[in-house]
């Protein structure tokens, strides 16, 4: 194979890629505006700038599209929480190192907006909500384990650590992600305050006496 083609094989495989970025660009976009299951793949293709058959060689239906936007979500997680990182410091490094990481997560704007998309659609389509929980619930038990851990080493005293993990990213939720789900402006507090006090309060219920 030359270099000629080699080039155009390349030139080939961004073309694809772009048009597949741009479609799901505008599926985001669109499913967030009008929901699920208003918007057509004649609408998709249309507002990707690219042509019907482009749309259908990249994607077969509307639920391919948005499982593509799921894989994405995915990754997205997978930088934010990658593996390993429970083994780094003790109980107070790691809290604060997985605080200002779900707190920087929810300054994306990608992943806010497919969110609501969730929120919007999955009780039309309750497949959705289904597929968003497989790839969000292992980072939650992903949490949970490691603070059964710490309960067993006589670190924590977690009586239910599911619970503890879920009461302790519903206090960030709270402060960051919700307002935003609502319309609303995050609380006016500093990232630094919320990950202290949410630290602060989360240990003095749970530290082991």
């Amino acid at each position: 194979m030359n270099a000629r083609n080699v080039s155009k094989e390349a030139l080939q495989k961004a073309r694809r890629g772009g048009s597949r970025d741009a479609i799901v660009e505008a599926a985001e976009r669109l499913f967030l505006e009008r929901g699920f299951g208003a918007v057509s793949m004649d609408e998709l293709a249309e507002a990707a700038g690219v042509a019907r058959r482009t749309l259908y060689n990249q994607f077969s239906s509307k639920e391919e599209i948005f499982r593509e936007m799921l894989r994405r979500v995915s990754h997205q997680l997978e930088d934010t929480f990658p593996p390993g990182i429970e083994t780094r410091g003790d109980v107070e490094d790691f809290l604060r190192l997985i605080a200002r990481m779900i707190l920087e997560l929810h300054k994306h704007r990608g992943y806010l907006g497919f969110l609501r998309m969730v929120v919007a659609d999955s009780r039309q389509f309750p497949w959705i909500a289904a597929e968003f929980a497989t790839v969000m619930d292992p980072q939650t038990e992903r949490l949970t384990r490691y603070l059964a851990h710490l309960t067993a080493m006589g670190i924590l005293a977690c009586p239910n650590p599911m619970l503890a993990a879920h009461q302790f990213m519903g206090m960030l939720n709270e402060l960051s992600l919700w307002p935003w789900m609502m319309g609303r402006e995050s609380l006016p507090i500093s990232t630094d305050e919320a990950v202290e006090e949410t630290i602060r309060m989360f240990l003095q219920r749970y530290r082991h006496p």
